[in-house]
């Protein structure tokens, strides 16, 4: 995904699995004000191709299609998912029958597409996934009762992204192995957060949420989370309570909350408590797409003007460069985009010729990730794009074999001098063969946002553990009524 992304995560504000237009071309049907169809190619064509996506993202991937299929025409239309307006225009045209030919499908979501009828089978492109060494979760998740529908140009392995002037205060290095070696599982992880908060003394938080390690003990459990339409609540879920309240009780966190203002001024050293007294963040726990979309981003001062004020004033400092990252305490994935086809498409030939073109070309892998894709060479295909739709350098693609191939290309990128030197594209690349997600099921999105408040409501004491067992259960059956929970 994800120049969207932390804007679409601050509006979706979930636990679970998470660019610019140009022409207009007005549909007869009624969209959201905020949908935008473009019209790739306007010369006569022999088939035209209709695209759904949630960001303008996959649009740069649209261009370059364009440029090596020229007599295809393209209309991408681009639908915000804020507040579920992608799902809700989606499901309504599914029912119409009036479908687009591609879809591009969010982490949170594309287990219901897959799980469903309406995606093509597409297993045929497996063999080109097996000689590009694509990671296998990438394509588990696409994959239901041993049918693959849907495949991702990305890879998502979570990482710990680390203060190196901190550690090297607390713990006596900044040095990645000595640090990973420091936090290797939860145990060692929380007992690193002690001595922060007490060599700090209490200045100095693990965490800024408790939200940043949920997505830890999700990707860890040994159960799914339904089994013969009845829920499981699997032990890491009383293990993710009792990690919460302890990070709570004992000020491991700051208690921000993720994807808002005090949780991103802990990037930027601005973060200050109830009484202004100044607080920092030792580590934020973020997949491949948090370093250059998420911690970039704000680590530099901002400028903020008071109620009343007539000029601002500049917080924080710039902390790039004082950052580094490690694998942290244990394997997770976070986030991603994957492209099937609808069944019913007009054009399945050509649909499928796309998927195959955005995910499983090493050429076009090898563009996406290191930056070939500029607005220069985008505007050279079509024009009328404006100066903002481009692909930077450093998303961490599906592929094992192009990830190794370009790895020593990020040795001189901007994220790694953000990281003091360290390519995270090697860290990435270690972490990325260690995922599984052979337990993801549609439901998974919806159970997990149902924890959010009893967890909360846990950490801070206004509940208790059986009576947050008792919400979470009670909410899961408001959002799954067709599930058994008991």
């Amino acid at each position: 995904m994800k120049k969207t992304m932390a804007l679409v995560l601050a509006c979706l504000m979930s636990f679970g699995l998470l660019s610019g237009c140009g022409k207009n071309v007005a549909k007869e049907d009624p969209v959201p004000k905020d949908t935008v169809t473009t019209t790739e190619n306007t010369t006569k064509t022999q088939k035209t191709l209709k695209i759904w996506s949630f960001t303008d993202e996959l649009r740069t991937m649209v261009l370059a299609f364009q440029e090596k299929y020229p007599d295809v025409k393209i209309e991408y239309t681009m639908i915000p998912m804020t507040n579920g307006e992608f799902q809700t225009k989606l499901k309504s045209t599914l029912q119409s029958g009036d479908v687009p030919d591609v879809l591009s499908l969010e982490a949170a979501f594309v287990r219901e597409y897959v799980e469903s009828d309406y995606l093509a089978d597409v297993s045929n492109l497996l063999p080109l996934a097996k000689d590009l060494g694509t990671y296998q979760f990438t394509i588990d998740i696409g994959t239901y009762e041993g049918v693959t529908k849907a495949f991702s140009y990305q890879a998502t392995p979570g990482a710990m992204f680390y203060r190196r002037s901190l550690a090297k205060q607390y713990f006596g290095t900044d040095d990645p192995a000595a640090i990973q070696e420091l936090v290797s599982d939860m145990t060692k992880f929380e007992a690193a957060a002690k001595t922060i908060k007490e060599k700090s003394k209490g200045n100095t938080y693990m965490v800024g949420s408790a939200g940043d390690f949920t997505n830890l003990f999700f990707a860890n459990r040994k159960s799914p989370w339904v089994v013969d339409d009845k829920l499981v609540i699997d032990p890491k879920v009383d293990e993710l309570l009792d990690t919460a309240k302890s990070f709570r009780k004992n000020g491991y966190e700051a208690q921000a909350n993720q994807w808002q203002e005090g949780w991103f001024a802990g990037m930027n050293d601005s973060l200050v408590d109830a009484k202004g007294n100044p607080k920092q963040v030792f580590s934020y726990l973020l997949p491949t797409w948090g370093l250059p979309y998420v911690l970039m981003p704000n680590s530099t001062p901002k400028e903020v003007k008071a109620e009343g004020a007539t000029t601002a004033k500049t917080v924080g400092k710039d902390t790039a460069g004082d950052w580094a990252c490690i694998s942290g305490p244990v394997p997770y994935q976070w986030g991603g985009t994957w492209i099937g086809a609808l069944k019913d498409a007009k054009n399945l030939d050509i649909a499928e010729e796309f998927i195959k073109f955005a995910t499983l070309d090493a050429d076009t892998l090898k563009n996406w990730a290191t930056g070939v894709y500029t607005n220069e060479y985008l505007r050279k295909i079509d024009p009328t794009i404006g100066d903002k739709l481009a692909q930077g350098a450093g998303d961490f693609v599906s592929s094992q074999k192009v990830v190794e191939e370009i790895m020593p290309k990020f040795d001189e990128a901007e994220t790694t001098k953000f990281l003091a030197g360290q390519n995270s594209y090697k860290g990435f690349a270690t972490a990325a063969p260690n995922i599984s997600l052979k337990l993801i099921q549609a439901s998974d999105d919806a159970i997990q946002r149902s924890l959010n408040d009893p967890l909360s409501n846990y950490a801070s004491g206004k509940t208790t553990k059986e009576g947050a067992m008792k919400e979470f259960k009670d909410a899961v059956k408001t959002a799954l009524p067709d599930i058994e929970v008991k």
